[in-house]
């Protein structure tokens, strides 16, 4: 008999622990816990680290707590004032660094916007945290087979916002693409969190001139921000500069 292995991730202890239970009460499943996202990630590795990888990882989508490492795949607005994120961001991490296990979100309401986000980190499903333990059963052995499980009722919502998201995404990168490439370098700086200065420094340019390519970025993406302008370039797929890496080419002179 396949058995599978199956990793719950939910700060709510006593529903962790009542799901896992019952999970357990399968002849093909193992089953195991952990209470937050940085004590999934230690799991999973250790599991990898001795060759018992799971194979489904079953998330609280309101999960509490960031993982350390992680970029969250949650826009800003998702974020709470702690600086934590949810659960998605969990999903997104787990899909990077180990593509072979599947993720279902677990929800305490069907949200069409949050089922969209966690299908775009990479989860496979996302079911009602109320739903039958036969109903999950048939969803975990559903995303083993590559199959994408959705309430029903979920569907039209989740596609339209699906949709929406890849219309702005295009728009975002035909805004990318009218930069020039060294405002683009100057996003990329500022995607990773860069200031003035020490854009000026990484690119050997003058503060002057990375505040004019800064004022020239904005206007061509058509923001007011540092903060919108960073949003829409992670939007069109533009990542930070490689902070570890050799620094960029030289630009000319100092101006």
């Amino acid at each position: 008999m396949v058995r599978i292995r199956v990793l719950v991730v939910d700060d709510h202890r006593i529903f962790a622990e009542s799901l896992a239970a019952a999970l357990a009460a399968e002849p093909d499943v193992d089953v195991s816990a952990a209470g937050s996202g940085p004590a999934a990630v230690r799991c999973l590795e250790r599991a990898a680290a001795e060759g018992r990888r799971f194979d489904v990882l079953l998330v609280d989508a309101d999960l509490g707590g960031g993982v350390p490492g992680v970029r969250p795949a949650v826009p800003v607005q998702e974020v709470g004032e702690d600086g934590l994120v949810d659960g998605i961001s969990l999903v997104a991490g787990v899909r990077s660094a180990q593509p072979g296990v599947r993720t279902v979100v677990l929800a305490e309401k069907d949200d069409p916007r949050r089922a969209a986000l966690a299908l775009q980190a990479g989860a496979s499903g996302w079911v009602a945290k109320d739903c039958s333990l036969s109903r999950l059963l048939t969803v975990i052995r559903g995303v083993l087979r590559d199959e994408t499980h959705l309430p029903p009722a979920l569907l039209t919502g989740v596609l339209r916002e699906l949709t929406a998201a890849r219309k702005h995404r295009t728009e975002s990168e035909r805004l990318v693409e009218s930069l020039t490439p060294r405002e683009r370098e100057v996003l990329r700086c500022m995607v990773a969190g860069l200031g003035r200065k020490a854009v000026a420094e990484r690119l050997f340019l003058s503060p002057h001139t990375v505040r004019t390519h800064m004022q020239n970025v904005l206007g061509k993406l058509g923001v007011h921000s540092t903060l919108a302008a960073v949003a829409l370039a992670r939007r069109a797929g533009v990542g930070p500069v490689d902070l570890a890496g050799d620094v960029v080419e030289r630009g000319g002179q100092l101006a």
